[in-house]
Order: structure tokens, then sequence, then C-alpha cells
């Protein structure tokens, strides 16, 4: 493993050649991630790996595809899935437009779920889901819409789980193992680069959904990216968080409303 020192020095480095902040990141995870494209670089000592990062500027880009890339997949906890479709869109639904802002979108199966619910409520065509993450590798993935084809058979299962009941294939097509889905989902998705830790508010949105990323943020990172949705989110709107995650201790006490028992709050003033 490597040493605290060593991450404190890769930190200071990191930030002070290309002006990348990982000082907020909760250590352990960072720690964990570091280590793993250490190993991969098949590096014989900490010093040539730093010595990598500072002298080339593509491998940093690497490093930091590798590091700040989240595991996900299409409708993930089915259950807040269901909850989203039976008690949430229908409220969103009575508004004249529905702006959605997926945070940390990685490489897009939580915004196509999104897309394919808001579609069977009939109310896609007034949609516009914004999806955004820090990592540029991974938001040209999300923009084409394909996934691995051996995905598909977790993913329709999940899909019936959170309530589906069409044919989850009508969706994408399929070709030389791979799963496209179809470009009316594609249509209402906008995607663009967005840093949690250094952006500001860009819109006003009625859910903002960024499930499992805080996790891998010190508590005052949380705090402020917390802030960050607050502003963003219209009264009455939704904010949805991963199951380790909470507004607890970040928001005033009776500005929201925690809806049902997953992490979703209703912003009430």
């Amino acid at each position: 493993m490597i040493e605290d020192i060593e991450l404190e020095t890769l930190i200071n480095e990191v930030y002070e050649y290309y002006g990348f902040d990982f000082g907020s990141y909760s250590r352990a995870s960072l720690k964990r991630r570091v280590y793993r494209v250490y190993q991969l670089g098949g590096f014989g000592h900490f010093h040539e790996f730093l010595s990598k990062v500072r002298s080339d500027p593509e491998y940093y880009k690497q490093m930091i595809d590798e590091i700040t890339v989240n595991v996900t997949e299409m409708f993930r906890d089915p259950t807040f899935y269901g909850i989203l479709r039976k008690e949430i869109l229908p409220l969103l639904g009575t508004k004249p437009f529905i702006r959605l802002w997926h945070a940390g979108c990685s490489t897009g199966e939580e915004v196509y779920s999104m897309a394919i619910m808001l579609k069977e409520a009939g109310l896609l065509h007034k949609s516009l889901i914004y999806a955004t993450d820090i990592n540029a590798t991974v938001l040209e993935t999300a923009k084409k819409g394909i996934f691995p084809l051996r995905m598909m058979k977790e993913y329709s299962q999940n899909y019936r789980d959170a309530g589906g009941q069409e044919d989850f294939s009508s969706y994408y097509t399929a070709n030389y193992g791979i799963a496209k889905f179809n470009e009316e989902l594609s249509q209402k998705m906008v995607y663009s680069q967005h840093n949690l830790v250094s952006d500001t508010s860009f819109n006003e949105f009625d859910i903002i959904l960024c499930r499992n990323v805080l996790i891998y943020f010190d508590s005052d990172l949380q705090k402020r990216v917390i802030n960050l949705f607050d502003e963003s989110l219209a009264v009455l709107g939704f904010l949805a968080l991963g199951t380790k995650e909470t507004i607890k201790y970040s928001i005033s006490p009776g500005k929201y409303k925690q809806f049902e028992k997953e992490k979703i709050w209703r912003k009430i003033k």
C-alpha cells in the first residue's frame, strides 16, 4: 500500500502542476484508487510514479480518469427507482416543464434509466436531463448510449424489479456484443463537464440526483456540494442521494422533508 505522506505529496504536486484539487477527497477511498493506478502502471517506487505524473500530461489525464470514475448500473437499487416511478414522477408531472440534473453521472446508466421512466410516465417530451461529471472520458461513453450487451440481462431484471412493465429490449438495438440505446432517449439529455468541488450552480432544477458520489468526499466538501444542490433546486424540488449519504449535517433543519425511507428529500422552503 502507499504511505500517507506519499499520498499527500501526490495531492500537493497535482495541485501545483495541474491545478486539480484532491485535497477534499476522502483519504481512504483516494488511497485505494491511487494505489490501483500505481499497480496498473507497474512502478517499482512511488517517486517514479510521481515523476511520470509530473512530466507526462497525458498520463496525468489517464490517472485522473481512473481515479474519478464511479461504478454504476441501470436501475441501481430498484426500490429507489420504484419510489421515483410511483411517488415522485407523478408530482413532477404536474409541472409544464421538468429539469433534471444527474450530478456525477459517470458512464450514463442511471441517466438512461431515468429517461426510460420519464418516457413510460408520458413525461419525456417535456423533460430535459442535464448530466454532468468531472471525468471527460466517461461523458463521451455516456453520450454514445452504448453499453455491454452482457449487462442487459441484469439491467432488465433491475428494470422489472423497479416496476417496469415493457419489454426492456425494445429500448436498445443489439449488435456485436453491444447494446445501443434509442436516440429518442438521448435527445432529451445534455452532457457536460462539471466539477462539484470547484464549479457553481448553472440552472434551477426540479430534481437533482447525485448517488454514491459524496461518499468519496470529506465532510466539509460534502457540505459545500449539498449547498450547491440547495442553491440549484427549486422549492418543492427533490434531492436524491446514495444509500450511505445524508443532508442531515449540511442544511438547516425544517428546510427539507425526507421522502419515504429512501435517500430522497423534498425542499419545502
